[in-house]
This record gives structure tokens, sequence and C-alpha cells, in this order.
């Protein structure tokens, strides 16, 4: 009698806690069915970037918290001109609450429950950290932390997240690009790819370089950068700003779905140097007449030193891996931002180069000393297991030894075209109530390896 009471009791109890969590995801699912973003001090153009395009689960009002000023003008022209342009025109709509209490207004309001962020990153991980504290959904454009102390508020961030039931994500859009994508998936069939070397620090497993530039077109027009955007103090050094994309890229392409924790990485080495600007340059690319007072520690000799590069060499599980960026002032006409990746395998090497031999247009190589057979097998391979998701796709031989993988036009979408596909990801995310198993600790190591390296580039300088 006993016996069967406590089984009652058990099955009750099992019953009652199913009945919660399907109300709890019931309750999700009402609430995500319609999203609603409140952007918060937009001080970087990718806060305009996510609403380049609409979403049918978001609301169409953007609820708007910043500090008067020249950066949330900028923000509300792009959100404008996305408006008012001729083919497919956005129908955003803003309601701005713009003063110097605005974090407290997003804060007490909440109008929304997703926050965008993109802006001074020496202020991104205080606003992260409120806002989950207030039960608010993060969206937020990298680098997340920049500081060692900011890498200390991340962990808490994600802990009390959690507690709260919301979710942290960063714009990782380099994920979608194209030759990327494929670069990944070649390296995931054996008979391509092989098994990824080891490797050793002088010829790391893989490497990753993106070289960037301060002047640059956005959407058509010049791009004005503030003159902060400058001071590493707020931006970030280049060795915890874009090595970001490129540690994140590391861990998605040789550990893909895989948990990778902070114990896996060890730093071998890391460097830092600056980028040396004219106030002419400063003038071009901000509109400003001098340097500002605040930028005066990194001028020498009437010229602004920006430690925007960085490179970093360090091993996952074992597997050597180097990351470096660069930033130079203007790209040559006709060219941009450009990006260099090798992966090496045991049968070939996956090569993305975006030089002048390539038009400055990233293209995908396979690199292979196999033979003609070995030729043969690649362009069936591509055709068949790459050209169900990239039709069209194929394999041009180059020489004995190299192939071009041709992709389609239509997928080499550009890196503005990004961002949706990374919102729409999260927009998923959202509803379903959860990320990837693997996409938390992950973001927790892509950061530790950031910060180490930036500890120890300045450790190393000073």
């Amino acid at each position: 009698m006993k016996l069967g009471l406590f089984l009652f009791i058990v099955s009750l109890c099992m019953s009652c806690g199913q009945k919660k969590q399907e109300e709890k995801q019931q309750k999700r699912k009402h609430e995500q069915a319609k999203v609603k973003l409140m952007t918060l001090d937009p001080g970087h153009f990718h806060a305009a970037l996510v609403h380049k395009v609409m979403y049918p689960q978001v609301d169409s009002t953007i609820y708007l918290f910043a500090p008067k000023g020249a950066e949330v003008k900028d923000f509300l022209s792009k959100i404008e001109s996305y408006n008012s342009r001729e083919q497919n025109p956005s129908q955003w709509k803003i309601e701005s609450k713009l003063g110097e209490n605005y974090l407290g207004e997003m804060i007490s309001q909440k109008p929304g429950n997703v926050m965008i962020v993109a802006g001074k990153n020496s202020k991104k991980i205080d606003y992260i950290l409120e806002a989950v504290k207030a039960g608010l959904n993060v969206y937020a454009d990298k680098p997340l932390v920049i500081t060692p102390k900011g890498f200390k508020k991340l962990k808490l961030a994600f802990e009390i997240a959690e507690k709260n039931d919301v979710l942290i994500y960063d714009i990782m859009t380099e994920r979608f690009e194209s030759t990327t994508k494929i670069q990944k998936m070649l390296s995931r069939i054996p008979e391509v790819f092989g098994e990824i070397v080891n490797g050793t620090e002088e010829n790391p497993a893989i490497s990753k370089e993106s070289v960037h530039h301060f002047f640059k077109y956005v959407s058509g027009q010049p791009l004005v950068r503030p003159a902060w955007f400058f001071d590493v103090d707020e931006e970030g050094e280049g060795i915890v700003d874009v090595t970001t994309h490129l540690v994140d890229l590391v861990q998605w392409e040789v550990f893909p779905d895989q948990v990778i924790n902070t114990g896996d990485i060890e730093i071998l080495s890391a460097k830092r140097w600056p980028t040396i600007m004219t106030l002419t340059e400063f003038q071009k690319v901000t509109g400003l007449a001098a340097f500002p007072d605040y930028l005066h520690k990194d001028i020498k000799d009437g010229k602004l030193y920006v430690y925007s590069n960085g490179e970093i060499n360090y091993t996952i599980r074992g597997k050597h891996a180097k990351v470096s960026v660069v930033w130079n002032y203007q790209a040559p006409e006709a060219t941009g931002d450009t990006h260099y990746s090798i992966m090496r395998g045991t049968r070939s090497n996956l090569i993305i180069r975006q030089g002048s031999d390539e038009n400055y247009k990233a293209t995908l190589y396979v690199e292979s000393n196999l033979g003609s057979s070995y030729g043969e097998m690649l362009k069936e391979a591509v055709i068949n297991k790459i050209g169900s998701q990239f039709r069209g796709v194929s394999a041009e031989k180059v020489n004995d030894t190299l192939w071009k993988i041709n992709i389609p036009d239509k997928f080499k979408i550009g890196h503005e075209a990004h961002f949706a596909q990374v919102t729409e990801n999260y927009l998923k995310y959202l509803l379903e109530g959860a990320l990837p198993e693997w996409e938390k600790p992950n973001m927790i190591s892509k950061y530790y390896t950031t910060i180490k390296a930036y500890e120890m580039s300045k450790n190393i300088q000073e």
C-alpha cells in the first residue's frame, strides 16, 4: 500500500513537471511570436545593417535608446535609406528615447524583448550585464569584451542569462561567407581532405588572416567613423576586435558542433603593432578638423598610432592555429577587405585567397599532389556533396596539383547581407529557447583566446 502511494506521488510529480515544462515552452512561443527589437546606443554601422531587411517574426517598430549626437543621426539616416530605397524598401518605424539616461530608460520601460547593441566596445559588456539582469535577450556585435576585466563580467553575464532564461548571442557573419562554408564542407569529406594535421607553429594546421581598411564605402556611401573608433581604450586593440571572427572560424571549422573548453586552448605567442595615420587621413575618415584630446596619448610626431593589428599563435587540442588581422588606411581602388585562409589536411590543403590574381574576390582552391585520379574524384565530390547546397558549384583544374572551386555569383552576397542570415539564425534560437549545446562554451573559449593573447602581447611589449 505504501509502495503504491509512493509510486502514485512520483508519477504525479513527473506529470506536473512535464506540464510546467510544456507551459513554459508555450509561453516562450507566445512571447517570441513577435520579436520586438530595442537598439541601444548604436555607435557602429553594424547596428543598422541588422535592419537592412525585415523579418516576418519581428515587429516593425524599432525602439531606440541612445544619447543624442552624430552616431544616432547616422543610424537613423541608414534606416531611412533602407525605408526609401526603390527595390524592396523596408518599413521600419522608429520610437526614440534620446538622452543621457538611455540605458536606464530601456531597462525600466522594456518595450521589447531583444536588445541589439553595436557601438563602443568598452561599454558593451556592461550593457549586456544590465540587459540579462532585466530578463532581456541580447544580440550583440562583436567583440563582447576587450579587456580581462570584461571577460570576467562576460562569464557572469552567461550565468545570469541562464538563470533568467534569456540568450546572449554575438553576430558571427563570417560563418555565412560562401568560400568559408564550402572550405568547411570539403574538410568534412575524408576522400577530399583526409584529416586535419596537427601542424606546427611555423606551419599551422589552420591559418586565418584578414586585412581591413579604415576608409571604405558602406551601402554605397563613404563610411564616416566616430573618432573614438581609433581609441583602443574604447574600440579595443585589433587582437581582441576583428580576431574574434577568425578565432570563431577556427573553432567552427576544425571542431564543428563540438564543445571547446578553455582548458583545450594554449596560447603560444601573440604580438601587436600600430597603424599610423596622418591628420589629413583622420580628417577624411571622421570629418573632424583635429585629433580630440583623448587621442593625444596615442600621438607621436603629429601622427596617430592605432594598435589595430595583431597576431595569435595557439593550439586547440593539439592542433596548431594562427590568426592575424591588419588594418590599412584605405584599400586600393576596386578592392576591399581581404581574407586568406588555409586548412592543411593529410590529402589536400584548402586555401582561400583574395589577391590580385583573384581580382580581390575571395576564391577557394584545393591543393593536392595525389595525381589525376584525385582531380576526377574531387570534381565528383564537389558536385554530389557540395552541389546540393550550392547548386552549380564545380571544380576547375588549374594545374596538376591545384583546382579552383567555382562558386556561382548568387551565393556571393557580400558582408552586409550576412547580417540578415545571422539574424534569422538567432530568431530561430529564440523560438527554440536555446542555443546549440556547443555555442555558449565556445563563445566563452573564443573570448578567452583573444583576451589571453592580448595579455601576452602587452606583457611582451611592455
